[in-house]
């Protein structure tokens, strides 16, 4: 364990974002023993034109301004800072030269409120951990100059076209001049190993407790479903999952019951799985909600799309599903396979999906489901924090 350091932490998501969030997670971890500094990231001259009217676009402008204080503690070891200073929304300009250039201007005008705040809060001998942020952060390890510097790859970010243009020439760069990089799945890992020999997996933590003391009641929607139910929960879509494998598993078993719990995008607002009597669209449900859906599934399916966004991805989604002992049926990926396939039941095709929930459902057991929420139970924010320790200590040495 790390202990009596002081870390900041910058990345992709703010502290006042409402979804959940892995560096949140982690920054919470870390300051049980260390002080830390987490950082928002900067606002850009789009956002301010775009959103001028959102709260949250004010706050920041009121503090570039001088009208607020950017620097708030949250907790006896924990602060967020809201950067005093407006960056330049740059990421249209297809000139790689150019974009460098200007990219590195708005750098040290990030690291400038940074360095303030570091100042203020006495930060000494720094860990510098960035959360996937491959441009506002590129320089911020020559600019602040932390005794370490951590990237965090939690997403393969250069299957999204934003991230793309510019981030297949800075990523690399990124990963290689970084002093450790951690990854949430074994695939990302071994992506970043490919320029940094001291990369290492670390985990991924959950917060199971709703799921694994849930003892509530079966939801209404669920009361009125008979038969066997097949469940899905979370966001629909198609891009993140096979459309068609849903519609073939729910058409040629029609005395099974799809329930799909999540918002829709267009491609599942359009699709043929509206038209089929035994599936159902749950819509969205609060996250508290959540555990009573999972509990009334005979069998929960995670039937991702294989792509360059998803193949590498820790689904959390599983361990939620584990923590209630469900058989899970999951695409298999090569993450998938090396961390899950003791646990789950990971198909190919449609017709292997379907093999494999019948057989789920004729061999579940008291026995099976104690030990998929045993195994569930390991993925804790602690344990996979103490793996970042773990690198941390074995860089040191």
């Amino acid at each position: 364990m790390i202990k009596g350091k002081d870390i900041v932490i910058v990345g992709q998501q703010p502290w006042d974002v409402e979804i959940g969030s892995n560096c949140k997670n982690i920054a919470l971890e870390f300051s049980k023993h260390n002080r830390v500094l987490y950082v928002n990231a900067p606002l850009d001259r789009i956002s301010l034109m775009r959103g001028g009217s959102d709260n949250k676009i004010k706050k920041r402008k009121d503090v570039i301004e001088g009208k607020a204080t950017g620097l708030i503690q949250i907790d006896v070891n924990l602060w967020n800072l809201y950067p005093d200073s407006m960056i330049e929304s740059i990421n249209w300009i297809s000139i790689h030269t150019i974009f460098r250039f200007l990219n590195k201007v708005n750098n040290q005008r990030f690291a400038s409120s940074i360095q303030k705040a570091i100042h203020t809060l006495n930060f000494k001998d720094f860990i510098l951990f960035n959360d996937n942020d491959i441009f506002r952060s590129f320089h911020l390890k020559e600019l602040l100059k932390p005794a370490l510097y951590i990237y965090y790859s939690r997403d393969y970010m250069l299957a999204v076209d934003y991230w793309k243009r510019h981030g297949e020439k800075l990523e690399p760069q990124l990963i290689a001049s970084s002093d450790i990089c951690v990854a949430n799945s074994t695939y990302l890992a071994d992506y970043c190993r490919q320029y940094n020999p001291n990369s290492y997996y670390v985990g991924q933590g959950c917060e199971l407790g709703l799921f694994m003391d849930f003892k509530g009641e079966e939801p209404v929607e669920m009361q009125k479903i008979q038969g066997v139910r097949i469940g899905y929960v979370g966001a629909l879509l198609g891009l993140r999952l096979d459309i068609d494998l849903l519609t073939e598993v729910a058409r040629s078993r029609p005395d099974w019951q799809l329930i799909l719990v999540g918002p829709e995008d267009e491609l599942f607002k359009e699709s043929e799985l509206h038209a089929l009597a035994n599936v159902h669209f749950i819509g969205s449900k609060s996250p508290d909600e959540l555990p009573a859906f999972i509990h009334s599934f005979d069998i929960c399916l995670n039937p991702q799309v294989i792509s360059q966004v998803t193949i590498g991805n820790y689904p959390r989604k599983i361990d939620e599903y584990l923590a209630m002992g469900k058989p899970v049926i999951a695409t298999s990926t090569p993450f998938m396979e090396a961390v899950f396939s003791e646990y789950t039941y990971l198909a190919k095709n449609p017709i292997e999906f379907i093999q494999l929930i019948e057989l789920a459902l004729g061999e579940d057991s008291k026995d099976k489901q104690l030990s998929r929420r045993g195994f569930a139970a390991q993925h804790t924010w602690e344990n996979s924090v103490a793996e970042i320790y773990k690198a941390i200590e074995k860089h040191s040495d």
